[in-house]
Formats: structure tokens, sequence, C-alpha cells
């Protein structure tokens, strides 16, 4: 049995000092948050009781309060045992905050509550959102305000001033007694708690170094001088002192000779002084015009000194081509939060998936009860959503990342009479944004991103006598009649699901409404025939959907006919059938081949997602990215399995330098531990310029490990490729664990000295952990 130490009573006058250094340290935590006296912070850090709401009948007060750091939530909890750090979350893993009944929670348990006194709370990983009822309108809108200010500023804060915020916090963690010092055992648990191993001869080296007064205590200007030595960033001070004159001063011309001859800025002359007005803290050097060290390494931690290319973050490719001559960010069995067998679906899902930028979107519809169509994956045990809901959150979240097209796929088994629910519903619903004719009369080839901005379209079946999607003449009559249907549920390999379908019996046909065949314009589906005769072309806005498994066996058969087809037509990809956990298949090759919808379980995390998010990052986080011109070209002879001599762009040479890392989170939360990181560098693209070479492990540091290795690699296809940058936490006995990661097209990357901002296992960016490289581009004799 464990055994708990009593704490020391405090006396009156102890708590009272306490108090007030709490609230000093959480005034300056503000300040530095740019929220001096804000009455929402204020509001925060006093705490409230919320009603916390969970289900029907599970509707519990607890108490919420804003930490001194503020950048964490401690939560009450009536949990017997419960660990300290399971009661608190941090502001940083929170991706939004809604007011009112805005969470699948909240429009089933709390209708009962005005919205005014509702809010809730979203996280960035797959943890259930926190669904909250305030006493009142007052607290409700402190609690929102003040948390979306929080945000807001914390986002807004240079990469300087969030590590400050951090080894202040951790400052204050590690320092036990709260009396403002800091002992040699403090030092030695703050080191382990920002993540490096020290041994007892340098902990005590560095700690008499900064005690001056010989107090055995460090404090005041002493912490401060510890925080300098600790922050210290030799290898750029290095660069600086090339650049830089005896005072310490790097003036405009040697900043624009760096950035001309290092970093391979082309417009170096307009850079300069623009950069040292951003980004310089010392006012002489300002004004003079120069840069210091401190205004140096702002910059190399910015957006302007990123491994990305920042003019990539907006859209700057030609969006005005046909919408077959781009690739689409898209999702598959959107609506399900964890496995295809028996995990929850949520719409929920839906707006996760859309604010990461997928454009297309599937709906597997079925009868459900009282005459409305629900959403699950049929013949499985996942839950059921309604069809209405579904559409509506698409209609709040379509376009809240990226105003391009959303493609709404459906997989319908409805009968007549529910598939004119769902008719009914997108039309009352989605209104305006509904495509419901061709655009411009356009009935020769799509229409392109631009001409279709603020729309949202419909694939599936179209009654093949009724009038088509290119406007001809047909039967326009027609109030039903059978078509294939496409099952993809029929296919998993599950033994439940095909004893489901063996009693349920599968049909080979569907009846389709009259009504749910008019919203389909653009995108109809039809099933694959084999690749079209030139003499004799299919209409282009039929397109069919391919398992992941017969696509690639089209792409390694047919390389140069399966281009020509998505030059034209669009191809869906989805996941093979035995894929029942959620896992995902490599969609580069099928971007090689020019497919524009290859859909992916967006909820499930990994290197094929990654791979994902990094090539929809380019042209603005859009969800769309034109591909390029080799496999636009009707006259193409492109094969990505049998390269020969072509236009596809100078073959390049890739230098790259891995020079140290900052502030690796701790992997295992265990007090002791401390990672072992080691980085690999991957490129994903044609099979010949797929490699992958990884550092040396640095035992023992996650602060500020140093490697110093270099490598070459050789790209054949430059315009296909895309490079992964993998941070691992080495295990001897067991496998790597992850630590994190950021993947880029080679055609974002930017040259010289970078910094490379870490993201998460579920792609979010860590506040403050790094990677500094070198990159050098060559083009191949």
């Amino acid at each position: 049995m464990q055994c708990f130490r009593r704490q020391p009573k405090r006396s009156v006058s102890q708590e009272n000092i306490l108090q007030e250094q709490s609230r000093r340290v959480a005034a300056l935590n503000g300040m530095r948050l740019g929220l001096k006296d804000d009455k929402d912070l204020k509001f925060l850090l006093k705490g409230s009781q919320l009603l916390k709401v969970k289900s029907g009948s599970w509707r519990k007060e607890r108490f919420y309060k804003l930490q001194e750091d503020c950048k964490t939530i401690w939560q009450e909890s009536k949990k017997v045992l419960r660990s300290p750090e399971s009661q608190i979350f941090s502001i940083e893993d929170i991706r939004d905050v809604r007011s009112g009944h805005k969470t699948e929670g909240m429009e089933k348990y709390a209708k009962d509550v005005p919205e005014y006194r509702c809010f809730s709370i979203i996280f960035k990983d797959q943890r259930k959102n926190l669904d909250l009822i305030a006493s009142s309108e007052d607290d409700a809108n402190h609690w929102i305000s003040g948390l979306g200010k929080i945000i807001a500023h914390s986002n807004s804060m240079n990469q300087k001033q969030k590590l400050q915020h951090w080894i202040h916090t951790c400052l204050r963690k590690a320092d036990k007694n709260k009396d403002n010092k800091m002992s040699l055992k403090e030092l030695k648990d703050f080191l382990k708690e920002v993540n490096i191993e020290v041994d007892d001869y340098h902990a005590k080296k560095i700690f008499q170094h900064c005690d001056k007064s010989k107090t055995e205590a460090l404090e005041d200007d002493e912490i401060e001088e510890f925080y300098k030595i600790l922050t210290e960033r030799k290898e750029i001070d290095n660069i600086f002192q090339k650049y830089s004159d005896a005072e310490g001063f790097m003036s405009c011309q040697n900043l624009v000779r760096f950035l001309y001859e290092t970093q391979q800025e082309e417009d170096a002359v307009v850079a300069a002084p623009a950069l040292i007005q951003r980004y310089e803290p010392n006012e002489r050097a300002k004004r003079g015009n120069a840069m210091t060290k401190d205004g140096f390494l702002m910059y190399l931690l910015s957006d302007d000194g990123n491994i990305f290319n920042s003019s990539h973050r907006k859209v700057y490719q030609d969006m005005t081509q046909p919408l077959s001559h781009y690739l689409v960010s898209s999702s598959h069995n959107t609506y399900l939060m964890e496995d295809q067998l028996t995990g929850p679906s949520s719409t929920e899902a839906y707006i996760r998936a859309l604010t990461k930028g997928c454009r297309c979107v599937e709906l597997d519809c079925w009868d459900g009860p009282n005459s409305e169509p629900v959403i699950y994956h049929g013949y499985t045990l996942t839950s059921k959503i309604l069809f209405s809901d579904v559409i509506k959150a698409i209609k709040n979240y379509a376009f809240k990342t990226s105003p391009y097209p959303v493609i709404i796929s459906l997989e319908n088994h409805c009968s007549v009479e529910q598939q004119k629910v769902m008719a009914q519903h997108m039309t009352t619903i989605l209104q305006d944004m509904l495509l419901v004719a061709p655009v411009d009369g356009n009935k020769s080839q799509f229409p392109s991103p631009e001409q279709l901005k603020g729309k949202i379209l419909v694939k599936g079946k179209k009654l093949s006598r009724q009038e088509d999607p290119a406007g001809t003449n047909g039967n326009n009559n027609l109030e039903a009649e059978d078509v294939s249907d496409e099952d993809e549920a029929a296919e998993m390999e599950d033994e439940s699901v095909k004893t489901e379908i063996q009693q349920k019996g599968k049909r080979d046909t569907l009846k389709l409404a009259k009504e749910l065949s008019d919203t389909v314009v653009y995108c109809k589906s039809v099933h694959f025939n084999g690749f079209e005769d030139p003499s004799h072309p299919r209409p282009f806005y039929e397109m069919s959907s391919f398992t992941e498994s017969k696509a690639l066996k089209l792409a390694q058969e047919s390389g140069t006919s399966f281009i020509h087809h998505n030059i034209r037509h669009l191809s869906r990809i989805y996941p093979a059938g035995w894929r029942t956990d959620s896992s995902n298949y490599n969609p580069i090759d099928l971007w090689n081949v020019g497919c524009q919808i290859v859909a992916l379980n967006f909820q499930t995390a990994g290197t094929e997602m990654d791979v994902y998010q990094g090539r929809f990052q380019d042209n603005g986080f859009s969800g769309y990215v034109l591909k390029p011109e080799f496999l636009r070209d009707e006259q193409t002879k492109f094969n990505p399995k049998s390269i020969t001599e072509g236009t596809w762009g100078t073959k390049k040479k890739l230098l790259l330098k891995i020079i140290s890392g900052q502030q690796l989170p701790k992997v295992n939360k265990s007090k002791n531990s401390i990672v072992d990181p080691k980085v690999t560098v991957e490129i994903h693209g044609v099979q010949q310029d797929n490699n992958k070479k990884q550092t040396k492990v640095i035992e023992n540091n996650g602060f500020n490990p140093k490697w110093e290795e270099e490598f070459t690699f050789d790209i054949e296809i430059p315009a296909l490729a895309l490079v992964r940058f993998v941070v691992e936490d080495f295990d001897m006995s067991t496998k790597n664990d992850f630590i994190g990661q950021y993947t880029l097209p080679f055609t974002s990357l930017k040259q010289g000295y970078r910094h490379i901002h870490l993201l998460t296992k579920n792609g979010d960016p860590y506040s403050s952990s790094t990677l500094f490289v070198y990159i050098s581009i060559q083009d191949c004799d």
C-alpha cells in the first residue's frame, strides 16, 4: 500500500504570502499574454462552479479554474485516487470554444437549458467534448470570451515569448516550497521537467556559476542568468557572428547578403528592412536599420524562417482549370470517430474533417425510424446519426477553412420515400449552397474550383433516362427506376458483416428517386468498365469509385492510361474492406497517376495521414492542389512506374543538415523519464525517389539535442515528392516512441537555415518544439 506523507500545516501569514505570490505570478503571465487587468481573465483565475453534462442522467456540478500560469485549467473531480495531472488540461489542447447547443451532447442533453448559459470546449485530439452549463449568462460569457482571448493571444506570441512563458512555468513548478528561490535539488528537478538529464557535476557547475551571492539558492537576477545559459543557441550565434560587427549588430547590407547567399531569397533587398522592422526588439538597432542576435533568432523562429514557403500558405495556384485537374482532400466514412465495426458515428467527425481542409465527405445513408434517414456503417454495430444533422453540420462548417467547393459523396441504401426526404433536407437546409444546375451552361467539361466557390456538389447515382447533368434532352418525367447498387460496407472482410449480409440478402440494384437524382449535377456515379475508347468518349461527369487494391493494380499495369482517364474524369479511391480498424493506405501512388479523390480515414493518425496533410497544406490549405502539367497534358506519356526522358521537371539534389532540436516534448510523463531523440528524413514520391536516412541517437536530452549530421537525396520527379521529418524516442528493447513530425511538398521547401515546427501525432502544432536544419537544393548534372 502506498503511504502519503502529510504536508506540514502552513500558518495564516504563510498562506497569505503564498496567495499574494500566486496573484503576482498570474498577473505577470496575464501581462505576457497582453491581457493585463482583463476582467474575463480575472474571472477565470478566480474560477467558478459549472455543470458538467455527460448524458441525460449525468449532469453534475464541478469547480473549474484557470491556473496561475494562464495556460492550464484545473477541474474538480470526485473520482477516488485520480492523479493530479488528470485534473488539468492545457489551453493548447483546445481547438474551439462553442457557445450554445453546438455539439451533439448539448443538442441531446441540454435542450432544457437556455443557450446563453451553455458552452462546449472542443479538444484537438480524440478526447470527448467538454459540455458545460454556467449558472448565469454573465458567467458563460466570461468563460467563452476569456478562453477565446487566451487562445488568440497565445497563438500570436512569438517563439521566444512562448519559450520564456514555458520555462518560467516550469521554474515555478520546480519551486516546491514557493519561496521564489531555487535550490540545487530544485534546479535538478527543473531540468528533468524540461526534458534534459544533467549529471550531478554539471548541475552543480551551472548552479555555482549562477549563484553569485553564494547563498546556496538562486533568486531574481541569478535565475535570469540560469535562463540565459539554458536558452543559449550557439549554433545560431556562430551564423550571426559571420555577418555581424564587433558591437554585435548585423547591418541591413549584411542581412541582405545572408538572405541572398545563404537563404536563397530572391527579394533580399526588399525583405531585409522589413524583417528588421518586424522582428528586431532593440529600438536602437531598429533605428539604425540593423539586427541584433535576439532579432536574428526571432526571424529564424518565425514564419519567415520556416522550412515551409510562406507564400504557399495562401492560394497561389491557378484555380480556373477544370475540377478534374486538382487533387482534392477527401475523407472516407467521414461519420466514424474510431473503427469501422463498433465505433461511434458523430456529426463532430464531419466538423473535424472540414476544419482540417477536407473537401469531399462521405455519407452512408439508410432508412431510419420516423421516416428520417440515418447515417452509419451498414451491417455493423457503429452508432447512427440523423442525415439532417449531418447536412446541418456540413452547412455550418463547409467553408470556414476553405471557400472552394465541397463534394457530398452519397452511398445510398434508402427506400424511395426516404430518398425523397434526403433530397428535401439537402434542398431546404443547404439552399443556395447546393448546386442544382450546370454552371454557365457548361456541358463539355468540369467548371473550375473558382467558379464553384461556396457551392456544395452531390456525388451519387443518376437516372439514366432522365435529363443528364450536362443538360441534354431526355425523359424528365420519370419518377424512379432501378440503378446499380454501390455497397462498400458489403466488401468488409469481417465474419459478422458477412453473416448480416447473407441474412438480409444483398441486392444488385436499387430504386432511385427522381428528387435525389436531381441533386446530382457533375458527379454521376457509374461502374468502371475499363478505360474509354478515345473515338467514343464517355461523358466527362461520369465518375467511378475504386478500392485501393483495384486502383493500385490499374496504376501498376496501366499508369499512362489511368493518367489520361483522370484528366477528363474524377476518380474516387477508398480503403480496402479488410481495414476494419480504420487504418490507411499510402495515397502517393494514386496521386502519381492523377487520382483526385483519394479518400482516407481522417480519424486515424499515422504516416499516411501525415503525408496527406503535408500535401494539402500547400496552396493555402484550400483542399485543392493543382496537378503537375504532365498529369494534365492530354498528350502525356508519363508513367510513374517506368520513367523515361520527358518534360517532368529538372532532377534535383537535396543537401540536408540536421543541426539541432529544441524543447522536444516528453513521451513518457514520468518525472525521471528523459527522451533519447533521433531524426529520420523520408522522401515519398515515385518509386525511384522513395528513401529514408536517420541520425544518431542523442541520449537523455530532449531540450536541446545537437546532431550536426548531413544527408544527400537525389530527386527524380520533384513535383511529386514530399519530405517527412520524424523525431522518435529511441528504445533498444521495444518500438521507438513517436515524438513529432513535419511533412511538406518538396516544391514548398525553403533553402538555407530553417526551423521545422513539429506537429503532434494528430497533426496539431506543438507550441515550441522545433528542429533546426540547413537545406540546399541543386540541379542534378
